[in-house]
């Protein structure tokens, strides 16, 4: 088998492959530190950031609403 020629396409797919093998490999290994950690509790376990109130909008006096308050016009 000879590799004297790869045209375009295949020079494409295969430096896909090897970017995306890196970038999982990357992520698998931040993924098995992180748990690492934790069983050496060096890391607090992360918890729930859903349970976690999300910022409230602003109180409707401080934000005019565009359609009932044109802009220039107080």
């Amino acid at each position: 088998m000879s590799l004297g020629y790869i045209d375009a396409a295949s020079g494409s797919m295969l430096l896909q492959l090897i970017v995306g093998g890196v970038a999982a490999m990357g992520l698998a290994l931040k993924m098995w530190w992180r748990s690492f950690l934790r069983f050496l509790h060096i890391r607090k376990p992360e918890e729930d950031e859903s349970s976690e109130p999300a910022m409230a909008p602003p109180p409707e006096s401080v934000t005019p609403d565009p359609v009932r308050e044109p802009v220039g016009k107080h």
